[in-house]
């Protein structure tokens, strides 16, 4: 039964690699799927923010080098809160959300979407944007969605090395507490998987967060377990927005100071990095050869053959 099962494996990874499967996706040239008269769209979808400031650094800064990287397609953008919508409209600033976005393409005659999130992690955000796009598979011919930034153990890995070269050299006593968002999703567990993975690579990070886990006892406790005496607090968060001018540069802040902690605040948000916006840009650019296996359909194929 071993050597069956051995086999089995065997020739599911050959036949994966003769098919150009990777990690859940399969090869697909995006632009050979296009007919003549087929038009292709770049669906940028952001959280959003009220903040003028970090919107043009993160929000704008990622849509505008989406725009010189997808030169042969439409790039558009979409928010998802509709709090931070409302907030916008009423100084005059009108924003799609993603149902509106695609309407939109569709009425004016795209047929082929790629959809990029700036989600940080796979959580109820990315979920939810994942069940409005199989509303409108019927609306058009392709359409295909790019991953988070924490999806592969490559993201993770590259996202402790942004931000390493983000914060420069630490003192010995010295940490960085990056701040999450924090859900009560599964997707969660990006966050303490972030925590471990840049501690493997010999970063002193702490990560927490605002609604989830790590809590704030959780940093506190290993700060002080590793001796840390100094902390850059950062949001880890794609725009610094409400969170990370109230619940971090101000509540978690002085929460550090009261535990004994010097404290130096560094309002650099994720999207504000050159560098993580490419990965977004990257998960993109990977949609354009690859669309994710029919998990269903390969069950079928393999509940059909032969022991």
């Amino acid at each position: 039964m071993r050597k069956l099962f051995a086999a089995l494996m065997l020739t599911a990874a050959i036949s994966a690699a003769a098919s150009g499967e990777e990690g859940g996706f399969v090869k697909s040239d995006f632009y050979k799927t296009m007919g003549k008269n087929d038009k292709a769209s770049v669906l940028m979808v952001h959280f959003g923010t009220t903040f003028d400031d970090t919107r043009k650094n993160t929000i704008d800064a990622v849509n505008s080098e989406a725009e010189k990287e997808f030169p042969k397609m439409e790039v558009r953008e979409a928010y998802t809160s509709r709090i931070i919508m409302r907030r916008l409209k009423d100084r005059g600033i009108v924003k799609d959300n993603p149902a509106e976005a695609l309407d939109r393409l569709a009425a004016e005659g795209y047929t082929h979407i790629i959809v990029q999130p700036t989600n940080i992690i796979n959580g109820v955000e990315a979920k939810t944007l994942e069940q409005q796009l199989d509303m409108y598979k019927d609306k058009f011919k392709e359409v295909r969605i790019g991953s988070a930034l924490l999806t592969t153990p490559e993201d993770y890995k590259s996202v402790a090395e942004i931000i390493n070269k983000e914060t420069g050299k630490l003192a010995d006593d010295e940490a960085v507490v990056l701040v999450g968002h924090g859900t009560h999703d599964s997707g969660n567990a990006a966050y303490p998987a972030m925590d471990y993975t840049a501690k493997s690579m010999g970063y002193k990070f702490y990560v927490g967060t605002v609604e989830g886990f790590p809590e704030f006892d959780d940093v506190v406790k290993g700060l002080k377990k590793d001796g840390i005496k100094k902390v850059v607090l950062m949001p880890f968060m794609f725009v610094a927005g409400d969170h990370a001018n109230n619940d971090i540069a101000v509540d978690w802040k002085e929460a550090l100071e009261k535990e004994g902690f010097t404290v130096k605040v560094k309002l650099t948000s994720l999207g504000m990095m050159e560098d993580i916006r490419k990965m977004f840009i990257e998960h993109a650019k990977f949609m354009l050869e690859n669309k994710k296996e029919d998990m269903i359909s390969k069950k079928l194929f393999y509940s059909t053959q032969k022991d």
